[in-house]
């Protein structure tokens, strides 16, 4: 078996997230919120949909690498690595998924990322054959039906050192504690809920993003 080499990647700072519950609540679509956001110049997306997929599910998803791949924005699919190696996309799997390994055998030299919650399972994703990991929740979230224990903002001061690749930090994160994130020296901070503003539509979500944009410079 060849050993895992990983590609030259350098993780954007900010690394919006697409969720389907989120967007439903707030009454926008996937393909409406993506195009507030590529607008504004983000240069990675993921689209996260945790529920049963259909036609009309992966419809959107390719419709979204689509547009990602005429703007250059690296595209992330959650969990599904199929779909991914159809889509050409990058990949992020959870400590449920297939594992990063099995993973990898699917969708060959694209990215991925891998989330962890604690030490443990930080360390144990030193060691996996991904790019980046994600840890978190940093702060409490509602994006998850049953969120992990939070991390906090010491936890997340004692982890840092401890990864050895790109590292996201994920859950809670607003556009007013996200400098405590930062000051941590993580590379990055996955924005879910914080995306969307209480109007939400592509204009406001747009705005959104590029207020995000110039606070991660």
């Amino acid at each position: 078996m060849v050993a895992f080499m990983p590609v030259p990647f350098r993780l954007p700072r900010f690394y919006p997230i697409l969720d389907t519950v989120a967007l439903s609540t707030s009454g926008v679509s996937a393909c409406a919120a993506a195009d507030a956001l590529l607008e504004a110049g983000v240069k990675i997306l993921q689209y996260r949909h945790k529920g049963h997929w259909t036609q009309a599910h992966f419809n959107e998803a390719k419709r979204l690498a689509e547009s990602c791949e005429e703007t250059g924005t690296l595209f992330v699919l959650n969990d599904r690595a199929d779909f991914a190696r159809i889509l050409n996309a990058a990949l992020h799997v959870g400590q449920e998924d297939l594992p990063p390994g099995a993973a990898r055998r699917v969708i060959s030299d694209e990215v991925m990322g891998f989330s962890t919650h604690n030490r443990q399972q930080l360390e144990r994703g030193n060691e996996e054959p991904v790019e980046y990991l994600s840890i978190g929740p940093i702060f409490a979230t509602t994006s998850k039906e049953r969120p992990d224990p939070v991390v906090g903002l010491a936890g997340l001061q004692e982890l840092r050192p401890l990864a050895a690749k790109p590292l996201v930090a994920i859950g809670g994160i607003t556009l007013e504690n996200a400098p405590e994130v930062f000051a941590s020296q993580v590379d990055s901070v996955a924005i879910i809920s914080g995306l969307l503003p209480e109007a939400c539509d592509r204009k406001s979500i747009r705005k959104r993003a590029e207020e995000w944009l110039r606070l991660v410079g």
